[in-house]
């Protein structure tokens, strides 16, 4: 067919082009065999050589072959195709504007021009498609592969880079695009064929999951531009929209990329309408539909939410089609059109000088995200809260919102959520970093100047009124309410002229009329009214000319006259205002007598500018004072949260206190401290946290000098040591150690610790213990901050003043312990542990102190003297020696003060009395040493031994002839040198256990001669009967115990009876610690008095159950005691009114539920316990208990068997109560369908029961949690058993039993009434007629069940609780005999289907 007859129409498909079709419309010819492709397409080249351009109207077959062989081909035909098409359309597109220029161009040469650009475009843009397509496909297959062997493959099989040739493809086509090419076509309308063709390439570049990738940015930019001209010069709007939304649907990877077209369209293209035109499309999605469309409602929400980043000015036209997403079910699209809200308040509705439509869009989007902080989703809700704190970090809400944002914040901290907890922290920190009130925020601080403003405020509000109201008075009125006091003042002056009295009122020679009158009616006014009267009688007789003066009537008395002319005086006509007032007169009136009518409109301004600002100054007050109460009700419910939530929740707690420390927050302290415990977390991120936080507080303070900024951060960690626990000391010790280990701390602070500790800085004796305690804590990380001066330190503070300072030598001895290691020394070490020799000054001053201390009643002695024990014995080589020389000399001190009292002078029959200090401090010393004299042979000399022997093997090892080593193999070497190790560590394990028992308490021993007088004074409490003296005693008893088991055991009894019997708290407390620490020792003697060391859980005394919970706790966690029905006592504490034995309990059970089913198998008996009328607790303190204790049953096979336990329990409960308690905990269990139907199973146990509404209630809010997540095929059994509630609440159970019976023909259970008959005489019945008491067989079982199961299931079985499956013996230690049940009704099943759970 010659060029210049056919039509080249663009076909859908490249099959087209085969067939023929209409008249004149260009068909191929021939399809090409692939050898003959060369040879062709070097023809086509000449031809285009010769031609240009139009060569491809006579050689399209030729490329229309290459694309049909596309997979076959050679990659360089394939490339030498698309390089010489590319020069071909270049070509063309150069040559074009010169054609279309040219106005004689006749109809077949533009035909011509026409038929080649379109199969040019048609060629370069197919080869385009089939190399991306090609490219796609091999990078599929080559995922497994590296990023090097991707590339090196793809350069193989293409022998160039394709993404690199993409670029100046669409280039091209842009440029061409660019032209006025449409006058090629009839009419001048491009045909959309050949528009869709261009598009679609660039559509198809953009599927391409790597297009997003940072070094395919030239071709997204190059396919933006290409889209760009379509939309501006060929109208493709429409075509671009539904294309956008469908590839947003299905291609998630493309919403970044499109946010980046659209918005340049909109922008530099000005094609804005596109945006509405895509917000249409969004807007209108059905929301159900893109519920179920996850993925398509992802693309559409990042394209929103990236959208509304770029352009919110113009996205925000459109934002009303968008809301109904708000109401739709899936959170991403709600979270979509919320954070376009707040990019629209943060870019375009932000400032001070918005219209009045601009502010009210700006409310409305604010209520719209403050709405949705209480979403449904936690999601959306912490969504919500990282939008409001993008908007305060850069100060876009309005003070107006401050205090309702700071609640929405401050009440989303009880979230369930931990990432909406989070994120509210996150808030709350960012309202203080951008607070517009103060640096510093205490409550207290701004109280007081709210306070004043405030009155100062209402005192001006109070001035105004009054003016006004003095001011809006009708003359009439006021005439009237003062005429009878001014009637009566007349009558008198006229009276007292007649007697010849009264002071005339004079009149200055100046003073016209007008002056005077106005004088008159000032002094009316201000109720002068003797004063007035007497200047109008002068006035009368001065202006007898002038009005108002000149008309009196003479027929009316003179009383009248007066009255008559005072009337006309101050009801006058004009003003008051614009009389004249004389100078003088205005001098004797007082600021708060000048009414306002005498004010310029100056002055008027003037008050009322001042009145705004006080006004405006009270408010802002009032939203500081407001915010920072706001604050720290926050600090109180974000403490709570350091220890209950994950790691992320932890460490913005951490950085939360650091910020509001840092902002003078008076509270923040306490969670400054509260954080110190956290050093100690197993998580590295917790810790490290913490340790940041201290950074941040104390290692950078401020000051000019590096001496300034060290007595600052002294200063600061001593503040943290005033009145700080033992624990908060530790903490604060174990955070220096770290510091000092990575030398943080600089060399000015240890220099300036030590001139306090030597004073040759002035200090006062608190600062310089503090100096001394910081440098102990220090030298845990660095032993030779102390070492090197331990001479200087015991000068400090051991030394012979009078009277001797025990707060610092008791830091002194601290600090000097620090300089070794506490450890027991590991198998590891070779060299000898470090010890100072028994001469050192150093012990000998402690051995001085401490005995000549003894005699004087200082409360400080006793902790001294617990620290120089604890001293010697870890640093002084043989220390008992020097303890025991101590005890010696305080012993002799003791007899001489008692010879002392016993004057000989005296009767002999009175008993010789010794100081009650005198004696508590002798036995607190003796407890001490013989506790350190046991920690010392447990660890010092056991260890030391096993150094020694493990030495003396290496020896032995090393002077072993080496014929000897190779009689053995080396692994029956090893073994044999195990066996030998594991012998002597018993052996010497036993050596010191018979020290132990045999020789520290022996007779001869220093320690055996106080063991009477020690239980002589616990055995006399009566005889002995100060507090301080029972408490050293008890708590020195505990330590002797122990030592010896043997000791041990025959004083058990006495301190149990102590711990039980006696009046004094701190002794109960102290026995409490020395039993628990009794119970590690010698686990199995006080294994048969696990029940009092229950009791005390239930103490009188807050600091006896906080004791006892703690020691309670270590005891169970570490499993030194069995766990038994007891522990009900520990679920009793969760109830304490003392918040820290509450926290205390919480802690205990979540430790617990890590350990297995520990929690899962207590629950049976702690629910009889709690729930039985003797002994237990009431119904919501019950609750409350429950609840917290079925949160940790979590796993569903649990669920199900305690749901079953649950309701045969309902048989055996006696009282109503306890049916409530036990309907309450099956509503509390997370059920699932399993478990409804176990429910439904044995609903006979509890069916008649349902008439009682709170039991109703409780299982219908187990329906309720049931349908909130039911399939539709549960819904069915749901439907059921609300059907069989409802019933049984309404009828009874026997409603639903009878057709029931009738149908299946199985045994009824007994009615309700037979039920309550049977419970009243449970009592009376044997234990042998418990046969007679069947549990009846659950019907669906049954009639689903084979009748050889059923013959089985006559033997019947006795139903028992995990918790009840233990041996005798324990079930006979768990109850006293008060506690059993004298007469029980077992329950038995009729079948073994469900013998255990």
């Amino acid at each position: 067919m010659s060029p210049q007859l056919y039509e080249f129409h663009l076909p859908l498909s490249p099959e087209e082009l085969l067939k023929s079709g209409g008249v004149n419309q260009y068909v191929v010819q021939e399809v090409l065999s692939i050898r003959h492709l060369p040879s062709h397409l070097k023809a086509f080249q000449a031809a285009f050589l010769a031609r240009g351009p139009l060569a491809m109207l006579e050689h399209f077959d030729t490329i229309y072959s290459i694309l049909h062989h596309f997979r076959s081909i050679d990659p360089g035909l394939k490339e030498d195709t698309l390089e010489f098409l590319i020069k071909v359309v270049s070509r063309h597109s150069q040559e074009l504007p010169t054609i279309l220029d040219n106005t004689a161009l006749s109809v077949s040469d533009r035909s011509a021009h026409l038929n080649a650009l379109k199969m040019n475009c048609y060629a370069l843009i197919r080869l385009l498609e089939s190399f991306e397509t090609l490219t796609s496909q091999t990078s599929l297959m080559d995922l497994d592969l590296g990023r090097k062997g991707r590339k090196a493959r793809a350069k193989s099989v293409h022998g160039f880079d394709w993404e690199e040739e993409r670029q100046p493809i669409l280039q091209l086509l842009t440029q061409l695009l660019q032209l006025d090419i449409r006058h090629l076509w009839n009419h001048s309308v491009i045909e959309e064929e050949f528009i869709s063709l261009v598009t679609g390439c660039c559509y198809r570049l953009l599927e391409n999951p790597t297009i997003s990738h940072q070094k395919n940015r030239p071709t997204r930019e190059a396919v933006t531009r290409l889209l760009g001209v379509a939309l501006t010069r060929y109208n493709h709007m429409l075509s671009a929209t539904v294309k956008i939304i469908q590839m947003l649907q299905h291609f998630e990877h493309l919403a970044s990329v499109l946010v980046a077209s659209v918005s340049l369209w909109a922008t530099d293209y000005g094609m804005k309408s596109i945006v509405g035109e895509i917000a249409r499309e969004i807007g209108q999605k059905c929301p159900q539909e893109l519920s179920r469309d996850p993925s398509g409602a992802k693309g559409f929400a990042t394209f929103l939410t990236e959208l509304a980043e770029r352009v919110p000015a113009i996205l925000m036209s459109s934002m009303g089609i968008l809301l109904d997403h708000l109401d739709g079910e899936n959170y991403m699209m709600r979270n979509a059109v919320l954070a376009a809200m707040a990019e629209m308040v943060l870019q375009v509705l932000n400032g001070d000088q918005l219209e009045a439509v601009a502010r009210d869009t700006r409310d409305q989007f604010l209520d719209t995200l403050q709405a949705h902080g209480h979403d449904v989703n936690s999601f959306v809700r912490s969504r919500v809260l990282q939008l409001f704190t993008r908007i305060v970090q850069q100060k876009a809400l309005p003070l107006t919102r401050f205090q309702p944002v700071v609640a929405l914040a401050v009440g989303r901290l009880a979230d369930k959520s931990v990432l909406v907890c989070k994120n509210a922290i996150q808030l709350l920190a960012s309202f203080l970093a951008n607070n517009p009130f103060s640096c510093k925020l205490s409550d207290t601080d701004l109280a007081g100047p709210l306070q004043k403003e405030t009155q100062k405020l209402q005192e001006m509000r109070a001035q105004r009124r009054a003016a006004a109201i003095s001011t809006e008075l009708d003359p009439e009125e006021e005439w009237e309410a003062m005429l009878p006091e001014l009637k009566a003042t007349l009558q008198q002056l006229l009276k007292l002229r007649r007697e010849g009295d009264g002071m005339p009122e004079e009149i200055a020679e100046k003073e016209t009329a007008k002056e005077v009158e106005g004088r008159i009616r000032q002094l009316l006014a201000k109720a002068s009214y003797r004063q007035a009267i007497m200047l109008t009688r002068e006035a009368i007789g001065h202006f007898q000319e002038s009005q108002p003066f000149c008309h009196m009537d003479p027929e009316d008395s003179e009383e009248t006259q007066f009255l008559t002319l005072l009337g006309t005086i101050f009801k006058g006509p004009e003003a008051p205002t614009q009389k004249k007032t004389p100078q003088g007169a205005v001098e004797n009136l007082g600021p708060e007598e000048t009414g306002c009518e005498d004010k310029s409109e100056p002055e008027k301004r003037k008050e009322n500018d001042e009145l705004v600002k006080q006004e405006m100054l009270v408010q802002y007050l009032q939203d500081a004072y407001s915010f920072s109460l706001k604050i720290t009700e926050a600090i109180g419910i974000i403490s709570k949260m350091m220890y209950e939530h994950t790691t992320t929740v932890v460490q913005e707690v951490i950085e939360f206190f650091v910020m509001v420390f840092q902002f003078g927050v008076p509270q923040a302290l306490f969670g400054v401290r509260r954080m110190l415990p956290l050093i100690w977390s197993k998580e590295p991120g917790v810790r490290e946290a913490v340790l940041n936080a201290y950074r941040q507080l104390y290692l950078n303070p401020k000051g000019d000098s590096a001496r300034a900024r060290a007595q600052t951060l002294i200063h600061n960690l001593s503040l943290l040591l005033v009145d700080a626990s033992v624990g908060t000391i530790q903490c604060l010790e174990e955070i220096l150690c770290e510091f000092v280990q990575k030398d943080e701390l600089k060399p000015a602070v240890t220099q300036v610790l030590w001139e306090r500790a030597t004073e040759k800085v002035p200090c006062s004796p608190l600062e310089r213990c503090s100096s001394v305690m910081l440098l102990g804590m220090m030298a845990r990380g660095k032993p030779e901050i102390v070492g090197s001066n331990l001479d200087t330190l015991v000068s400090i503070g051991l030394d012979e003043k009078f009277p001797p300072d025990y707060r610092l030598a008791q830091q002194v001895c601290q600090a000097v312990t620090n300089i070794s290691d506490r450890r027991k020394p590991s198998l590891g070490k070779r060299h000898p542990p470090f010890r100072l020799p028994q001469e050192h000054c150093l012990f000998e001053r402690l051995r001085e102190m401490v005995t000549k201390g003894i005699v004087h009643p200082d409360p400080l002695w006793i902790p001294f003297k617990e620290a120089a024990v604890t001293l010697i014995y870890q640093l002084a080589e043989g220390p008992e020696a020097i303890c025991a020389q101590m005890l010696q000399g305080c012993a002799k001190q003791a007899l001489e003060k008692l010879e002392e009292k016993n004057n000989p002078q005296e009767a002999p029959k009175d008993t010789p009395m010794l100081p009650t200090f005198l004696l508590m401090n002798l036995l607190s010393l003796a407890g001490d040493v013989a506790l350190q004299q046991l920690v010392h042979l447990e660890q010092a000399v056991s260890g030391e031994l096993c150094r020694r022997r493990v030495l003396q093997e290496e020896q032995e090892h090393k002077t072993k002839d080496p014929k000897e080593k190779n009689t053995s193999s080396e692994a029956t070497m090893e073994e044999e040198m195990g066996l030998v190790g594991a012998t002597a560590d018993d052996t010497e394990a036993e050596l010191i256990r018979g020290i132990c028992e045999l020789e520290l308490l022996d007779g001869k021993q220093t320690l055996a001669a106080f063991v009477p007088l020690l239980l002589k004074v616990c055995n006399n409490p009566g005889l002995y009967s100060n507090p301080e003296l029972s408490a050293a005693a008890s708590l020195a008893l505990g330590k002797f115990c122990m030592i010896s088991a043997t000791f041990c055991d025959s004083q058990l009894r006495l301190l149990f009876t102590m711990l039980e019997k006696s009046s004094l708290p701190i002794v109960r407390s102290n026995l409490m610690i020395a039993t628990g620490d009794l119970a590690i020792r010698f686990p199995n003697l006080v294994d048969p008095w696990t029940p009092h060391l229950y009791a005390r859980l239930r103490d009188p005394a807050q600091q006896v159950r906080r004791t006892a919970g703690l020691v309670m706790t270590h005891l169970i966690l570490k499993d030194m005691v069995k766990v038994k029905g007891q522990v009900s006592e520990m679920a009793v504490l969760l109830i304490d009114p003392a918040p820290q034995i509450a926290a205390l309990a919480k802690n205990f059970f979540n430790e617990l539920s890590h350990k297995g089913n520990a929690i899962y198998n207590l629950l049976p008996d702690i629910i009889s316990r709690l729930s039985a009328p003797e002994g237990g607790v009431d119904e919501e303190p019950f609750h409350t208990i429950m609840k917290q204790l079925l949160s940790y049953i979590t796993k569903d096979k649990q669920t199900e068997s305690l749901v079953e336990k649950l309701c045969q329990r309902f048989r055996t409960a006696r009282t109503e109560r306890q049916h409530r308690d036990l309907a309450y905990c099956v509503s509390q269990l997370p059920l699932t369908e399993r478990g409804l139907r176990k429910m439904l199973d044995n609903f006979d146990c509890f069916g008649d029961k349902l008439s009682d509404e709170s039991i109703f209630s409780a299982f219908l809010s187990v329906v309720g949690k049931l349908r909130r997540g039911a399939k539709p095929e549960g819904k069915a059994v749901i439907d059921e058993f609300e059907q069989k509630l409802r019933a049984c609440h309404t009828r009874g159970l026997d409603a639903v039993e009878e057709p029931e019976t009738g149908r299946g023909g199985s045994q009824r259970a007994p009615s309700a009434k037979k039920q309550s008959s049977l419970s009243r005489h449970r009592h009376l019945i044997s234990a042998a007629s418990d046969n007679d008491f069947v549990t009846p067989e659950p019907r669906r079982a049954t009639c689903r069940r084979p009748n050889t199961q059923q013959q089985v299931s006559k033997k019947k079985l006795r139903i028992v609780f995990s918790s009840d499956e233990s041996s005798e013996e324990e079930l006979s230690a768990e109850m006293t005999e008060d506690e059993t049940p004298k007469k029980t009704t077992p329950i038995r099943r009729a079948s073994t289907h469900r013998h255990r759970s």
